[in-house]
């Protein structure tokens, strides 16, 4: 467990940089001794995701005090994974809470968090969220609202949640490169049961026909890429759960002609890091841990640091090799992350120049869990 003074220590060492995606391009030689336009080569694109976005109390505390006293500014606390998710072609976020209004924000049970949250994550280089979560009907409908539309004046996608039924029934789908990405979202259920008798499609909820469903109908309309975010899994437990197992199994296995329904599956809820695995040819993150989150305690009441920890996902998808095959992961990365939960700042353990044997002990703990189920004999590595 990092110290206190450590944890700000640390947060004060981060090295911070802009990323910005690149293209790759080569030159034919010359032909007659005339010069040849260069031509762009297609490399795919590169896929970021990251774990819940979870203000507590203190983390909306920190952010009224990065701006200054007036409104709320999340972007310190983001800048030090910047570089990472900006440097993306698609970044993909997880809102675990709805917005509140006029000042009336709230960081615990029945949670309501500043709309300024929207426009810092897309300050910081994210593309879209997954809005699905036990907490996205801690305030009914108008909290749906309030989060959606400040998404939407962020320039930030949404899956999850919905604020009617056609938009509940519309996939979310994002240009990454030259491909089409579809983005679903799903969680196990709610805090807040049933769900509004006046709109049953206001949170999508986990069931695997109506996932493959929407699947296959975001890839009949013309995604090339289909990303599923599912809110699942039991809270503080590493390894994943026989829902997560059994699901994840069904999911990967199923296709339609020589391609996968689904091609990347990432996982949230649990509050700590679990495994990534590849199963059925298709990379599974059971879950993320919590990106932002303040101090917690786990089911026994007792302080847990890992609830400050995570991992951001990163995939590079290739194109297919043929008209009808699939984009496939030509390489899968994951970068340890700590939220400082003194200084306020989320952390890329892999760039702490003065963590020291405490940032390596959290760092390899990280890893291990993330390998837990043979991930590295599949490609995945540790990456910055």
């Amino acid at each position: 467990m990092i110290s206190r003074s450590r944890q700000v220590a640390l947060a004060l060492t981060v090295v911070l940089a802009a990323g910005a995606a690149w293209q790759a391009r080569e030159h034919r030689p010359p032909e007659s001794g005339h010069p040849v336009a260069p031509v762009v080569r297609d490399r795919g694109f590169t896929l970021v995701a990251s774990g819940d976005v979870l203000p507590h109390s203190s983390v909306i505390d920190r952010a009224r005090f990065d701006a200054g006293g007036g409104g709320h500014d999340f972007g310190p606390m983001l800048s030090g994974v910047r570089s990472v998710v900006a440097g993306a072609d698609l970044a993909l976020c997880h809102l675990e809470t709805v917005y509140g209004a006029d000042g009336d924000f709230t960081g615990h049970s029945g949670f309501e968090s500043p709309p300024e949250m929207a426009r810092d994550l897309a300050v910081t280089g994210y593309d879209g969220c997954s809005t699905a979560s036990d907490h996205t009907l801690d305030d009914g409908a108008d909290g749906i609202r309030r989060a959606l539309d400040a998404l939407d004046r962020a320039g930030l996608r949404h899956a999850g949640a919905a604020r009617s039924e056609p938009e509940a029934r519309r996939a979310t789908v994002l240009r990454a490169g030259r491909a089409e990405v579809a983005h679903l979202a799903y969680t196990y259920g709610t805090d807040v049961a049933p769900l509004p008798s006046g709109g049953p499609w206001a949170v999508g909820l986990i069931d695997e026909p109506r996932i493959l469903a929407d699947a296959r109908a975001a890839r009949k309309a013309g995604a090339d890429v289909v990303v599923v975010s599912l809110h699942w899994g039991t809270e503080w437990q590493e390894a994943p759960d026989e829902q997560q197992l059994v699901l994840a199994r069904s999911l990967t296995a199923a296709r339609t002609g020589h391609r996968p329904d689904i091609d990347l599956i990432l996982g949230t809820h649990a509050h700590v890091p679990q495994a990534y695995e590849k199963i059925n040819g298709t990379w599974v993150i059971y879950g993320m841990g919590n990106q932002i989150a303040g101090a917690m305690t786990n089911h026994e009441d007792v302080p847990d640091p890992r609830g400050n920890q995570s991992t951001l996902g990163r995939f590079t998808f290739t194109p297919p090799g043929r008209p009808d095959g699939r984009w496939e992961v030509t390489k899968a990365e994951f970068v340890p992350q700590f939220y400082d939960v003194d200084a306020g700042r989320v952390v890329n353990l892999n760039r702490a120049l003065a963590g020291g044997a405490e940032v390596r002990s959290v760092r390899d703990r990280i890893r291990a869990v993330v390998l837990s189920r043979g991930a590295a004999k599949d490609g995945l590595v540790m990456g910055e």
